[in-house]
């Protein structure tokens, strides 16, 4: 499952951004505007605080150790207990009033002595703009995981600790090993939630089953062969009807429809380098008909594969 999971968010271009580290103090509430293409992920390091996002009725409770994830950046509020909705300002204000300059940790907050600060390590996951795939798709408003560090084991808890130790430290190196560390736990995240039972009411719990992980897995490696739902099913080891029917249970789509969006995805990628031709990107997707690639491609994206490529020119 995680050679297809490796896959996708190499295929889709995840880069990782930290964009502050914090110690508030109460009364304090910060509202994060929606960005486009990204997931935005904020870890507990010490304290609590309220999360509510945009979309969804929740108000989630993040204890201290919890990561919460907000997959398809949606604008959401942090703050703490003792604040009014009316004293939840703009992250753009807070920014101001608190002096931050990007570097360092962006204090902000009342002046509780007897308060210990919230402590979070807040950050970033960009897509590439045409960046599709059923997992992200198919994401709620926001992934809350208890007890991350702990239930992620020994070294995703040292992870964490680095992370708040190099962000935004003077050091060499420090800020690309920040970098390149959020993306492991945005990865290590997407499994968690892919092998819990919440994966079931979002349709992505195939990628956690044995039978059908084992045919993902196949397709990944080599996504121009000549699949079928027959050769699909041998790699999975179940009849044609059974892989079918469980496909379609555990992933909300049919084999073949799967096949047909990450070849598409494929394609898009390749056209929007600009140097590849219509005929190289069938054949990157497994067409041997430039014809009939472009139907699937116009029926998938809505327009030709030239006037794709011609727009991300």
């Amino acid at each position: 499952m995680l050679d297809v999971l490796s896959d996708v968010l190499s295929r889709l271009a995840i880069k990782g951004t930290l964009y502050f580290r914090t110690s508030f103090t109460s009364p304090w509430g910060v509202e994060v505007p929606p960005f486009e293409n990204v997931a935005r992920f904020h870890y507990a390091a010490r304290g609590e605080c309220l999360v509510r996002v945009a979309g969804s009725p929740d108000i989630v409770s993040l204890a201290q150790g919890d990561l919460v994830i907000i997959p398809h950046g949606a604008g959401h509020s942090l703050f703490c207990a003792a604040t009014e909705d009316d004293a939840i300002l703009h992250l753009d204000r807070v920014i101001e009033e608190s002096g931050y300059d990007g570097d360092g940790v962006l204090v902000y907050g009342g002046d509780s002595s007897d308060d210990r600060p919230t402590q979070l390590i807040c950050g970033h996951i960009s897509f590439a703009s045409d960046a599709r795939h059923a997992i992200f798709e198919r994401l709620p408003p926001y992934i809350h995981i208890r007890n991350y560090g702990e239930s992620s084991a020994s070294w995703m808890e040292a992870t964490l600790r680095a992370i708040g130790e190099e962000a935004g430290q003077d050091r060499m190196g420090g800020d690309l090993i920040a970098l390149k560390m959020s993306e492991v736990i945005f990865a290590q995240a997407l499994r968690t939630f892919i092998e819990s039972q919440a994966a079931e009411t979002a349709g992505l719990s195939g990628f956690a089953d044995p039978h059908i992980a084992r045919a993902l897995t196949a397709f990944h490696k080599q996504p121009a062969a000549a699949w079928t739902v027959e050769s699909l099913a041998r790699e999975a080891g179940l009849s044609r009807t059974g892989f079918a029917q469980r496909f379609a249970q555990k992933m909300g789509v049919t084999p073949l429809q799967y096949l047909t969006s990450w070849r598409v995805q494929l394609a898009r990628e390749a056209l929007a380098g600009g140097d590849v031709s219509t005929l190289e990107a069938a054949e990157l997707a497994g067409y041997g008909s430039e014809a009939s690639f472009a139907r699937v491609f116009k029926k998938d994206v809505g327009m030709t594969p030239a006037a794709y490529r011609t727009s991300q020119a």
